[in-house]
């Protein structure tokens, strides 16, 4: 499991930060602040900085504290750079009390983001550790059928086998809505995605009412992990060692 050694390769990053007391009103500014100043960010192709939600999928309970960055590179090198040595991302890391930060490949994807699909499938998935996305626009007629169905999808969701980590984030509360997530393998995340009884119910009723007037689902190889999350690195222990780990 390891990084292309093509330099023009995309990359994509996802960055958790957990920001407390008074930083947690300066993020919360950040929202739309920043927005000016990620556009400027060379090599950076796509972003989104999110809020989190109260429980590890789609919640209509909020997160003060936590903070997403989803971001795609035109290369490993433009990823790099920023975190690095951007004092933007500086800025966000000397505010925030932890983070975390994950390196992947997309493995494979498909739907829209703000009407495009930013994710280019270069890496398929062979072996180990793989990451999910899944995020949807829900339709607003649809938010009260929606919200009577997904907390029992979310419930738990940290104790199914092969579960590394989970978070619900999203660009606005109860609209937009998404869910990262890291299991041990794609077995792991199959038997979840497709066995479960709650989550097979919310796919057939997806199908059938059209909740969603956009939606994405990718997956993700991860190859390189940095910072931590609760004390520790819970993606490190399944990262085969390599050179540029961190």
């Amino acid at each position: 499991m390891g990084l292309s050694t093509n330099a023009k390769q995309q990359v994509i990053t996802f960055t958790l930060f957990r920001f407390e007391g008074r930083q947690a009103f300066w993020i919360f500014g950040q929202m739309q602040k920043s927005i000016k100043d990620y556009k400027a960010v060379q090599g950076l192709e796509f972003f989104k900085l999110m809020g989190s939600g109260g429980k590890n999928g789609f919640s209509k309970m909020l997160n003060v504290n936590v903070y997403a960055l989803l971001a795609v590179w035109e290369s490993e090198q433009s990823a790099s750079s920023y975190f690095e040595e951007s004092a933007h991302f500086s800025g966000f890391q000397k505010r925030a009390t932890e983070f975390w930060n994950i390196f992947m490949n997309t493995s494979k994807a498909h739907g829209k983001w703000s009407g495009k699909n930013p994710f280019e499938t270069i890496q398929p998935y062979e072996s180990g550790p793989i990451a999910v996305i899944t995020r949807a626009r829900i339709k607003f007629r649809f938010l009260r059928k929606f919200w009577s169905y997904v907390p029992a999808v979310s419930k738990n969701m940290d104790d199914r086998d092969g579960s590394i980590f989970s978070v619900g984030i999203g660009e606005y509360p109860w609209l937009m809505q998404a869910t990262f997530s890291l299991w041990e393998d794609e077995e792991s995340m199959r038997n979840y995605a497709y066995r479960s009884k709650f989550h097979r119910e919310v796919i057939q009723k997806t199908r059938a009412l059209g909740w969603y007037s956009e939606e994405l689902f990718a997956n993700f190889v991860p190859y390189k992990t940095v910072g931590s999350w609760e004390g520790a690195n819970p993606l490190r222990p399944l990262m085969n060692p390599a050179p540029n780990l961190m």
